[in-house]
């Protein structure tokens, strides 16, 4: 089976998703975060059609070569959840795994809530689901915004981050991705008053690339992905945060009844921030059906990147155990 990568576009509903295929048979959708793209998936996909699945990972709305619409509603999970559906019948299949890593995760666990018969299983990373806030997130941002700098307050400003961060992206992501890796020191951002800092005042600085996990030739297309789109995509899935919430009243007390896997960068600052160490405690009543949770050593957010081949075993583990038996070839 051909572990070989395509890109197209596909016309989904009324947008445009650029999408990167590999493999045949039953379908897995991979959904990044931010700052990605689908490359984020790049070392996962020939694993996927390798265990005899169709990887389809694709940039999110907002990003890179999909569409980029005005509007906040478009940057609901609710709506971009309601898409992937839609290309899940496109592409001829009835139900899928869902992959998702940091907006891809939140956006992965609410499509379970919302279309649990269109998933196979989710295999989520980075972010464990921890249920609806109390708090309507802007009211909570800004709280702490008012006591150090937080990126999720200072995102909320349509254009001031965008100016921001579209006049220097090579930069914004090479001190990004370090700071969010195992050897980063993502926390020291938050040391910063909020007062006259943008986002790479407070970031700290990061080594020239390559990095042991990560090449130039790698880096560079995600780079270039930015300079034709720009950041304003990416940041309207934040500034999106309060409809999430809002949407999402009705599914305050609802569990992830889908087949999970969990996996986790042991240093990674999105877990660290969690009350407890332990994605199984975090998830142990809200996902009950929770297959595998697993913190992988020396990797930070992107684990992707930085423990690669830890994740593949997990992903390839999994999806064995998951592979329709009368689609198997």
């Amino acid at each position: 089976m051909s572990t070989e990568i395509i890109e197209r576009d596909l016309q989904v509903g009324a947008r445009r998703l650029h999408v990167a295929e590999a493999g045949d048979g039953p379908l897995v959708i991979c959904c990044h975060g931010f700052p990605g793209s689908w490359r984020i998936w790049r070392r996962q996909l020939p694993v996927i059609a390798a265990a005899g699945w169709h990887a389809v990972a694709f940039d999110m709305p907002g990003y890179g070569g999909s569409s980029r619409p005005d509007q906040l509603a478009d940057y609901t999970n609710e709506r971009v959840g309601r898409d992937l559906v839609t290309l899940i019948h496109q592409l001829g299949h009835q139900r899928a795994v869902f992959m998702g890593h940091d907006f891809g995760a939140s956006l992965v666990w609410e499509t379970a809530l919302r279309y649990p018969e269109a998933m196979i299983g989710a295999f989520v990373v980075s972010v464990p689901f921890s249920g609806r806030s109390p708090v309507r997130p802007t009211e909570a941002f800004a709280a702490m915004g008012r006591e150090h700098f937080l990126h999720l307050d200072y995102f909320q400003t349509p254009g001031v981050a965008d100016a921001e961060l579209d006049a220097a992206p090579a930069e914004f992501l090479r001190r990004i991705y370090w700071a969010l890796s195992a050897d980063g020191g993502y926390f020291a951002v938050f040391t910063h008053p909020t007062e006259g800092n943008g986002y790479l005042d407070v970031l700290p600085p990061a080594p020239p690339l390559p990095w042991p996990w990560l090449s130039v030739e790698e880096f560079e297309p995600i780079v270039e992905s930015y300079r034709r789109s720009g950041f304003t995509g990416g940041l309207s899935w934040y500034r999106a945060l309060d409809l999430n919430w809002e949407n999402t009243e009705p599914l305050a007390r609802a569990k992830v009844e889908v087949p999970v896997a969990f996996a986790v960068g042991a240093g990674d600052p999105v877990l660290q921030g969690f009350a407890g160490s332990d994605p199984l405690a975090l998830q142990a009543k809200l996902v009950p059906n929770l297959r595998e949770a697993v913190v992988i050593p020396g990797a930070g957010h992107f684990v992707q990147f930085e423990q690669t081949a830890a994740l593949n075993e997990v992903l390839a583990r999994t999806l064995a155990a998951w592979h329709p038996s009368e689609t198997r070839h």
